[in-house]
């Protein structure tokens, strides 16, 4: 039976009757944290319970799609991009979380190198992409050169009018060579962005995430605006269309992507028949070193 979840009431049906997995509570905790936007209009209608609910469906769902695409040698690429703090970190976590890591991988590429700066610019990307039976996921991607590479002038006019005119051509080309490119635009408010800063300055354990480039994205909010406008109108295009997420409710967007991404790919239920586990090999003649030859972790709780 093809799942192709096309209509809204399988997107958005009853959630399931059975308690979700534990993974998928820690999952949870970041949603439905602090950080959790509470003036968003729909926030108090979408539970914890619901959301985990939901989530724990959903999942399952995904590594449905996960084996159709190992099993059928497909090749899909998700592009993440999106303003900062606007939730695109946690929903790839979200759709990792029961993923195998040898199908499903995350690309996160950090400053270039010296070299790669005089390479082609799509160069550094390429070797990223996924081979037959692979999901690639980019956390950001070849799209930083008309984000931020243009607002932080990290990139002359000329290599930005290129990439405008590159770009395109370069996705028709993967699409060409039987790659499903998806790709999702995070839209997050100006008011949430601030009060999600605000949460990260205040934890220890979040301010990693504001880098010095995040914050001066707070000052350049109507550069970023105007760029993200230009690249939707070169970039936004029939073959390669750009799906934006209302991002203001983190646990909302996270369903909504993980409910979209599968609607993109049809695939089939290939779930093993149920396993049985055989016995353990009888160990009657094996003899085991002593405990104290071995060095454990200090049981400090």
């Amino acid at each position: 039976m093809s799942h192709k979840h096309k209509d809204k009431d399988k997107q958005h049906g009853k959630s399931s009757d059975a308690d979700p997995a534990a993974s998928l509570e820690d999952i949870a905790v970041e949603a439905a944290d602090s950080t959790e936007p509470h003036a968003h209009p729909h926030t108090d209608t979408l539970d914890r319970k619901t959301y985990l609910n939901e989530l724990a469906r959903l999942q399952i769902e995904l590594v449905k799609l996960q084996e159709w695409v190992k099993a059928n040698g497909l090749k899909v690429v998700v592009i993440f991009e999106g303003r900062d703090a606007a939730g695109k970190g946690g929903a790839i976590k979200t759709i990792t979380a029961c993923l195998n890591p040898r199908v499903c991988r995350v690309v996160a590429l950090g400053t270039p190198t010296e070299r790669e700066k005089t390479q082609w610019y799509f160069q550094r990307y390429v070797p990223h992409l996924p081979a037959a039976g692979e999901i690639v996921l980019f956390d950001r991607s070849w799209y930083n050169r008309a984000g931020v590479e243009r607002v932080m002038g990290f990139c002359t006019e000329a290599e930005y009018q290129e990439f405008l005119r590159a770009c395109p051509e370069f996705e028709r080309m993967l699409i060409r060579s039987d790659v499903i490119l998806i790709k999702y635009w995070f839209s997050v408010s100006d008011e949430e962005q601030e009060r999600r800063f605000q949460a990260r300055i205040d934890d220890p354990t979040k301010r990693w995430k504001l880098s010095p480039m995040d914050l001066q994205s707070r000052a350049k909010w109507m550069e970023y605006s105007k760029a993200k406008d230009a690249m939707f109108a070169y970039t936004d295009t029939k073959q390669s269309p750009w799906y934006v997420v209302n991002a203001d409710s983190k646990k909302r967007a996270r369903l909504n992507v993980i409910a979209h991404l599968l609607s993109r790919i049809p695939y089939q239920d290939l779930t093993p028949e149920e396993i049985n586990l055989p016995p353990r090999q009888d160990h009657s003649g094996y003899v085991r070193p002593p405990i104290t030859d071995q060095t454990f972790v200090p049981e400090v709780y």
